[in-house]
């Protein structure tokens, strides 16, 4: 299964969209905006998770790049998430 980072989106995009934008490469597992937790305003970015790498793959190429809304989406396999220190 391969997660993707998707940036530069639309602030208005909910799950929905972010889910229907990569549904046309094949079948997703999720599909998650970030959204502020004081705020609850997108932050601009989100991960969807495929299982199958080659579909992943192909909606990588395909939609990296393209503009959504006046914005050229980045869009590329998530790497892990780095440690952080505990805020208290």
């Amino acid at each position: 299964m391969k997660s993707i980072y998707v940036g530069n989106l639309p602030f208005a995009f909910r799950d929905a969209d972010l889910a229907g934008l990569f549904a046309e490469f094949g079948e997703i597992k999720s599909a998650k905006i970030i959204m502020d937790r004081d705020t609850g305003r997108s932050k601009g970015f989100g991960f969807v998770e495929i299982e199958d790498d080659g579909v992943a793959a192909n909606a990588v190429e395909q939609l990296n790049g393209k503009e959504v809304n006046g914005r050229p989406l980045r869009v590329n396999e998530a790497r892990p998430r780095e440690p952080r220190p505990r805020r208290f």
